[in-house]
């Protein structure tokens, strides 16, 4: 901690506290910490380890206070589990193994995509139903196979980034035709926590973790979770679907500016 300036640990001990609860309500807190990171000086690729690092309490905090949302998703979610503990892995390696250069030319496009797919989520599930009609018993919250592809693509993009990531766990559970923004939050924050996990793995054993920054940040990110997803549950499925369009499109918008 000595090696930290006061004003640093400030910035990003205010900086992980909004990603914490940013992420247990929309995504995109990546936003707000993993700049931060940058701002007092960690290189690109530490900071990116250190960030999943200080987030991974908060996902799992986010996680805790849907639980019983999360609970209605039983038969589903020991697989969607298997999904992301693997596309983390995966992700994670990617990153160690690769600069950031290449990929972040891609991750305002990805953004964009994601945002567009959640706003028009509702319209896109309609389609998908009419092109190919579940049986009137079918379980409303069951994953199709095209649910897991996706979200085995999500699961890597989030251990290697993870900016957006959230968002576009949402977009592809709400296409899926889950109706119920709660319950889809509670999905994302517990996939979300699975893939943190095993990233940060990753990330410790290859020693790519800053931990001064890091340990600052697991606190406040942690508490931000919690309040995050707490707050969450008391706002109306409609106010937080705006603020999750609303969200997307900052990310997309700034992550664009950041290309030229």
């Amino acid at each position: 901690m000595a090696a930290l300036e006061l004003i640093d640990i400030l910035i990003i001990a205010i900086a992980a506290l909004a990603a914490g609860a940013v992420n247990s309500i929309a995504g995109g807190g990546t936003f707000f910490s993993f700049p931060a990171l940058l701002a007092v000086g960690v290189p690109p690729v530490v900071a990116n380890a250190s960030n999943s690092v200080s987030l991974w309490p908060g996902s799992l905090a986010g996680a805790w206070a849907f639980r019983r949302e999360l609970a209605r998703f039983s038969r589903s979610l020991p697989l969607l589990s298997v999904v992301a503990f693997i596309g983390g892995i995966a992700g994670g390696l990617l990153l160690l193994a690769t600069s950031n250069a290449a990929f972040s030319a891609l991750i305002p496009w990805l953004l964009l995509v994601a945002t567009v797919l959640f706003a028009f989520s509702a319209q896109i599930s309609a389609l998908v139903k009419k092109l190919k009609p579940a049986p009137k018993a079918a379980d409303e919250r069951h994953v199709g196979p095209g649910g897991y592809v996706f979200q085995l693509g999500v699961s890597i993009y989030g251990g290697f980034f993870g900016a957006g990531m959230g968002i576009l766990m949402l977009a592809a559970l709400a296409i899926q035709g889950f109706k119920d923004v709660h319950e889809i939050n509670a999905l994302k924050n517990w996939l979300s926590a699975v893939i943190y996990s095993v990233a940060v793995g990753t990330f410790v054993i290859a020693n790519a973790v800053s931990w001064p920054h890091t340990l600052v940040m697991l606190v406040t990110g942690t508490a931000g979770g919690y309040l995050g997803a707490a707050v969450a549950r008391r706002i109306p499925a409609r106010l937080l679907r705006y603020f999750i369009i609303a969200t997307g499109t900052v990310l997309t918008a700034y992550y664009f500016s950041k290309t030229f």
